[in-house]
């Protein structure tokens, strides 16, 4: 079952969150209208650590409403906010269960419609920042990234101190090569937490743009570890038979490139030769996620086959 990993460098610089310890979570639904109970496309499911970490993460419901969600450290609870243009969104802290489905639809009513049992509409409860903010991420995502950028900045006006949209305007000017706009605004993220390592990327980048080698160096120290390098040590580790040290490489290197998908086949084998089934299945289906024509799909699917 051991297999002998060929070695290899990807020289990439990896700007994920932080590398987690811990296990991973899955939460998926559907996102329908309250009234007419037909989906919401396009919807967006935003989720923030609450506690012990720092983590700002989004997705998108599809055409048929579904959205998934993969969360690297499910030992902490989130606090997930549904929206969607027109609609009241909906905010709610949850602590994700490990090892087993977390299954969460929602019903988003129209913006002018009064929720359920109270006189004042839906309207009135909204946060300007918030919803400037959600407007400025569709744009953002859409290729506008000037009209983006007002967005972000009216979420500002109504909050100067809304992170993400702080964390929005570094990326959005990151993107422009408005180095000097990025750099500014990645450092008001990083006043409030010095840990995002998306900001520090930023800087990393804009200060290397600009040819400030001495900031580039000192931001880039913030950074995570770079997930190739990460798995090339995981790989010495098996190969030398040592699967304790391989399984905490694999999985901070998955933290730092969460579309890492040999790092999750190696660690789905490792699973399989510890007798943990339903850690091998989980990181096995995700590599297979990921990689559905990989050269070692046929030994994952077979693995997960032998497992269940």
């Amino acid at each position: 079952m051991r297999k002998t990993l060929a070695l290899c460098l990807m020289a990439l610089l990896f700007v994920a969150a932080n590398a987690f310890a811990a296990g991973e979570a899955r939460i998926n639904g559907k996102i329908v209208d309250a009234a007419t109970k037909e989906p919401i496309p396009n919807a967006t499911v935003m989720y923030d650590a609450t506690k012990s970490k720092t983590v700002h993460q989004e997705t998108k419901s599809k055409k048929d409403g579904t959205y998934a969600a993969f969360i690297l450290d499910g030992t902490i609870p989130y606090k997930f906010t549904f929206s969607a243009p027109g609609y009241a969104p909906h905010e709610e802290v949850i602590k994700l269960k490990l090892g087993e489905p977390n299954i969460k639809d929602i019903e988003l009513s129209k913006s002018d419609a009064a929720p359920a049992g109270s006189a004042v509409p839906a309207k009135a409860a909204l946060d300007p920042a918030a919803v400037a903010y959600n407007e400025g991420a569709e744009l953002a995502n859409a290729g506008k990234n000037e009209e983006a950028i007002a967005k972000f900045q009216a979420a500002l006006a109504a909050k100067p101190s809304f992170t993400p949209a702080w964390s929005a305007l570094a990326k959005t000017y990151n993107k422009l090569k408005d180095y000097p706009k990025a750099i500014e605004a990645a450092k008001k993220v990083l006043e409030i937490d010095d840990e995002d390592t998306d900001m520090w990327a930023v800087l990393t980048n804009a200060y290397t743009a600009t040819g400030d080698k001495t900031a580039a160096a000192d931001a880039r120290k913030h950074l995570p570890a770079d997930a190739g390098q990460l798995f090339n040590d995981a790989a010495k580790a098996i190969n030398a038979g040592n699967d304790a040290d391989a399984e905490k490489l694999l999985k901070q290197a998955i933290a730092a490139d969460p579309k890492l998908a040999r790092g999750y086949y190696e660690l789905g084998m490792i699973y399989a030769r510890g007798s943990k089934k339903a850690d091998a299945i989980t990181n096995l289906q995700k590599y297979l996620e990921l990689e559905p024509d990989g050269k070692d799909a046929p030994t994952a699917k077979e693995m997960i086959k032998y497992l269940q």
